[in-house]
């Protein structure tokens, strides 16, 4: 169903694609010359007629909720989910926490915040990174922590995970990388070779690999050099000759680094 009203107009000023129209009762109002018929000038009378077209205003409101449900089906059914949060490591004074891979959805994340004993940390986890190294923890000292990430959805928030540091006598947590290591000769002084050294990391239960990694401890080599050496000296990990690793055994607790570093060539006495 559709409604038409016809006025009449008298055509005044042609000008620049658009004409200046006259009502009978001395309106004036600016309409697109390129709509008047042809051969219309100044002086010439029309008649406009305006219909509501009420068959297309229902096939667009149609067109305009398929498209609103179409949207809600994509991006508004399915919210983020909470963060799954796990301890990947421990050691006397410091903690990994891990979490699964991030479930957004069709949101973006904005923030993700770490919590230690229900405080905000101001540690920064880059882009892409789905685990955090805490250090400077007491020792044998329950700690609780939670993650909470901010999205354009709204904020979620993890489980709690609950962790206790280890004690200096507790060596599971020793995680070693070996570097460069030039294995004792026949008849040497005495020195060990790396299947002894992983074989005392057996009977204590600690750990070792190949490569520098988050939960990398120590890396253990008796010369400067290599990848792993430049990666540890990056990321601040103790580099100590085996030695260190003798005397944690020996001792049956964890020994201090200092006495154990490698020292560089130059400044070798």
């Amino acid at each position: 169903m559709a409604t038409s009203t016809s006025v009449q107009f008298t055509v005044g000023k042609l000008d620049a694609g658009m004409a200046i129209l006259l009502t009978e009762d001395h309106h004036l109002i600016e309409f697109p010359s390129l709509l008047l018929p042809p051969g219309v000038t100044s002086g010439s009378i029309v008649n406009i007629s305006v219909n509501r077209n009420y068959n297309q205003e229902a096939l667009q409101r149609k067109e305009f909720w398929e498209l609103q449900e179409a949207i809600l089906a994509e991006f508004g059914r399915n919210s983020p989910e909470p963060p799954k949060l796990h301890v990947k490591h421990v050691t006397q004074t410091s903690v990994i926490i891990e979490w699964e891979s991030l479930c957004l959805y069709q949101a973006n994340l904005k923030f993700l915040d770490i919590y230690r004993n229900g405080a905000r940390l101001s540690q920064h986890v880059p882009p892409g990174i789905n685990y955090v190294k805490l250090s400077g923890l007491e020792l044998d000292t329950e700690y609780e922590f939670h993650i909470s990430i901010k999205t354009t959805a709204g904020v979620f928030v993890s489980n709690k995970v609950k962790v206790r540091t280890h004690t200096l006598e507790n060596l599971t947590g020793i995680n070693v990388c070996f570097g460069l290591f030039y294995e004792p000769q026949d008849g040497s002084d005495g020195g060990l070779t790396k299947q002894e050294l992983k074989e005392i990391l057996k009977r204590i239960g600690a750990r070792y690999s190949e490569q520098v990694g988050p939960d990398t401890t120590h890396l253990l080599c008796n010369a400067q050099g290599s990848s792993e050496y430049q990666k540890a000296l990056d990321g601040s990990i103790p580099i100590v000759k085996p030695e260190w690793l003798v005397a944690c055994e020996k001792e049956g607790k964890m020994q201090p680094a200092l006495p154990y570093y490698l020292v560089p060539n130059s400044e070798e006495k």
